[in-house]
């Protein structure tokens, strides 16, 4: 399993997320115009935007760090897709969203 197919079976499973390719080859999960996931165009990593008080926890987990993006957004980028890296990245899209998501 790629962080890309773990990433499209949570959204498959969320009524209003849109996802859309970049122009680089990655990807994107947006609620409207709001991006709040981003998997890099290598595919082996993926930012998510989080309430600051988790993702300032988020950036003290393994292969985490500050993201470029700005204030909010981690960077993760596993060396290894474990269980734990799994648990992780599905639960950091699942807060993404509904950090992002009206309802």
């Amino acid at each position: 399993m790629t962080l890309d197919e773990l990433l499209a079976s949570v959204a498959a499973a969320i009524d209003d997320v849109v996802a859309a390719s970049t122009a680089d080859g990655g990807r994107t999960w947006a609620v409207g115009p709001d991006p709040f996931a981003v998997l890099g165009a290598d595919g082996r990593s993926v930012e998510f935007r989080l309430d600051l008080a988790i993702a300032a926890a988020a950036v003290r987990t393994p292969d985490t760090g500050p993201s470029p993006r700005g204030q909010g957004w981690v960077r993760f980028q596993p060396s290894t897709l474990d269980g734990h890296a799994i648990d992780r990245a599905t639960a950091w899209f699942v807060s993404a969203y509904r950090r992002t998501s009206p309802g």
